[in-house]
This record gives structure tokens, sequence and C-alpha cells, in this order.
């Protein structure tokens, strides 16, 4: 499963999303990666109003205000539980 958070710089919703994929790391067996959108052209035009965004093996199941039961459902749901 493959993991990745965009995010950027001074961003108090991204650090709170970063928390909640720490804290789900502990449940759950994973890695994810983090992408400041700034650094990409692509990514700033396509997240731009959207971050923090997880997305989980190239989908996007979350953005902004990221809550961990959500997060969870899904890792579960990926994980066929």
């Amino acid at each position: 499963m493959e993991i990745m958070m965009y995010t950027r710089q001074i961003c108090p919703l991204c650090e709170k999303a970063k928390v909640v994929m720490e804290e789900l790391q502990e449940e759950f067996a994973f890695s994810f990666k983090e992408q400041d959108i700034y650094k990409d052209d692509q990514l700033l035009e396509k997240y731009q109003l959207m971050i923090p965004v997880i997305e989980v093996d190239g989908i996007v199941v979350a953005y902004g205000q990221i809550k961990k039961d959500f997060i969870r459902k899904r890792l579960l749901e990926k994980m066929g539980v």
C-alpha cells in the first residue's frame, strides 16, 4: 500500500494530518511520503485549495480536515478487513 500526503509549508491542517497519519501507523503497518505541492507546478494547480490531501494507491481518499476515523476506515477497506 502506497500512501502519499500532499502538503505545503506553514500549513496547520497539514501538521494535524501528519499527526493523524503517525498515530495510525501505530495501528497499521504502512509508511507514507510527503510531497510539497509548491515544488511541482502540476500538483500546485491540482491541489492548491485542497491540501492536505491523502492519496492511497493513487486514489485521493481525503483532503482538507483529515479525520482519523475516516482514514482508518479507508485503510481497513484497502486491507480487505
